[in-house]
């Protein structure tokens, strides 16, 4: 009887555990898909938007990451810092594209062509880790460009549309080669990872920046500090935190909260929809990535340089599994 009890009070525990994490990741791709809003709100050119986004991210992580004490024992190596920086200035300059895809066009449309990021993933892994393309693989590879075919749709001359499906790809390949590099970084807390890359982010942008633009941004303000506080600092820790409560089927699931809720914001606060035509590659882009991600993390490759992600070690119940680091570099 108490082995009963005792099996059943783990079991409850444990999906009291996952009830929680649930909630804290949908929290996390609700947050996310308002990051569009704050960009365009702001008022502020790609540039200046990213560079306030890491320099305000850089002051919320650290403080999260001092005041729980995770400089104590980091794991981080001359190697590993150098890696997670290399990593920081593909997840600085994909966010720069992202965000000048968002002026191009809509966020909608940037959000849903930003989520062919797994089959670029698919196919750096096969170009430079001489990882096989499986026929699963190279068939949903083919359904996503159907969808993106679809999705991009836009009428002949309209350039400017053309030009933010190009400028959401660039993001989406920047975001793989970030991937590809950092996780190689391992026995690091993914909090320290995305604090590195975040520093990288200020010195690489300052030049680029234009504090004179700047001078009227007035109101814009807050929207920068919220892009650094909430969507760098609050998102990321409670990304973190589920993603060591979930399986990796879920976290697959719960991350496609993102650009749905960023084709609501965009409709309900801007007036953009998909229009019919592209509203038919949607799914087709959404499902394929879908089932690309789940197959990664279900069978890995063996090769060293192929593990899926930059998992820490040893440190506890808020480490991220292979999903957290690669699903939390797209924010």
């Amino acid at each position: 009887m108490t082995a009963n009890t005792s099996s059943e009070r783990t079991s409850s525990e444990g999906a009291s555990s996952e009830r929680t994490g649930t909630a804290q990741l949908t929290a996390a791709m609700v947050l996310s898909g308002t990051l569009g809003i704050f960009v365009v709100e702001s008022g502020a050119s790609a540039f200046d938007v990213v560079f306030f986004r890491v320099l305000f991210g850089a002051l919320a992580l650290g403080a999260y990451a001092f005041a729980r004490g995770y400089f104590r024992d980091h794991g981080l190596t001359l190697e590993k810092l150098s890696l997670a920086a290399l990593g920081g200035v593909f997840i600085v300059f994909n966010w720069v594209f992202l965000f000048k895809a968002y002026e191009a066009t809509s966020i909608s449309l940037a959000t849903v062509v930003y989520h062919t990021q797994p089959f670029f993933l698919v196919l750096l892994s096969a170009l430079v880790l001489r990882e096989r393309l499986s026929r699963f693989q190279l068939g949903w590879l083919a359904a996503a460009f159907a969808g993106l075919v679809l999705v991009s749709g836009v009428r002949p001359g309209d350039a400017g549309s053309l030009a933010g499906i190009g400028l959401a790809l660039l993001a989406a390949l920047l975001y793989a080669l970030s991937t590809l590099v950092t996780k190689r970084v391992t026995g690091v807390r993914p909090h320290l990872i995305a604090l590195t890359q975040v520093v990288v982010g200020i010195p690489l942008l300052l030049p680029f920046a234009d504090f004179g633009a700047m001078s009227g941004t007035g109101t814009g303000w807050a929207w920068l500090v919220g892009l650094g506080v909430i969507h760098t600092g609050l998102m990321y820790v409670l990304m973190y935190a589920a993603y060591a409560k979930l399986p990796t089927a879920k976290i697959a699931v719960l991350a496609f909260t993102y650009p749905a809720v960023a084709m609501v914001a965009d409709w309900a606060v801007y007036g953009h929809h998909i229009g019919l035509v592209q509203a038919l590659g949607v799914p087709l882009i959404v499902l394929a990535s879908l089932k690309v991600t789940l197959a990664r993390a279900a069978n890995p490759a063996p090769a060293r340089a192929a593990r899926p992600a930059p998992r820490t070690a040893a440190h506890g119940t808020e480490d991220a599994s292979p999903t957290a680091m690669r699903a939390a570099s797209t924010r």
